[in-house]
């Protein structure tokens, strides 16, 4: 359960990509263009996450997707979701970002949540006015966590938080109203 003081509190939440938008693994292969040969990288999202990412923005929160690696997949998924911003960081030092991030939108951390799953996330998660952990966390994370979810990440764990979260504020029924409203002229009438 998240308190609804605290939930209504934050303003931007930080989101991890590996273990926690996926499943943590990462499909490498090559694809050849003619006499060139590139690295191909897959990873599977949930699409269930990725409803829980347009439910948060819709509620008028600010998305913030982090990775400790680079990755094409990550930032397809983030600017089709509409991340508000996407930071991939090859040495996973995601604190001077999300910092910076925070800095830009004239916040302060205990208006921020992260959700994440390993080591790289501990920075962040010490600092956050709500830390929140996926079920297949490590224990350092959990430990640190003031919600952790049943679903392991990239199977529902990011939109489980959501839901928690949104209800936490207030905020479910008005978000899931219009979002349906949008998309059902019945409703419209």
């Amino acid at each position: 359960m998240i308190e609804p003081v605290l939930a209504k509190r934050i303003r931007l939440v930080g989101i991890d990509v590996d273990g926690t938008m996926t499943d943590g693994g990462v499909y490498l292969g090559a694809a050849q263009d003619g006499a060139a040969v590139r690295a191909v990288e897959l990873k599977r999202f949930d699409i269930q996450d990725g409803l829980g990412v347009v439910l948060l923005r819709a509620a008028g929160l600010k998305v913030v997707i982090l990775t400790g690696r680079v990755s094409e997949a990550a930032r397809l998924r983030a600017a089709e979701l509409g991340a508000d911003e996407f930071v991939q960081d090859a040495s996973a030092r995601k604190l001077p970002a999300f910092e910076s991030i925070l800095h830009k939108y004239n916040l302060r951390w205990e208006e921020s949540c992260f959700v994440g799953d390993d080591l790289p996330d501990l920075p962040l998660l010490r600092r956050t006015g709500l830390p929140v952990a996926v079920a297949n966390a490590v224990p350092e994370v959990r430990e640190v966590a003031l919600y952790t979810t049943k679903a392991r990440g990239g199977h529902g764990a990011v939109r489980e938080f959501v839901e928690v979260f949104l209800k936490a504020r207030g905020a479910w029924t008005d978000v899931v109203r219009a979002y349906l409203k949008e998309r059902d002229d019945a409703l419209a009438r």
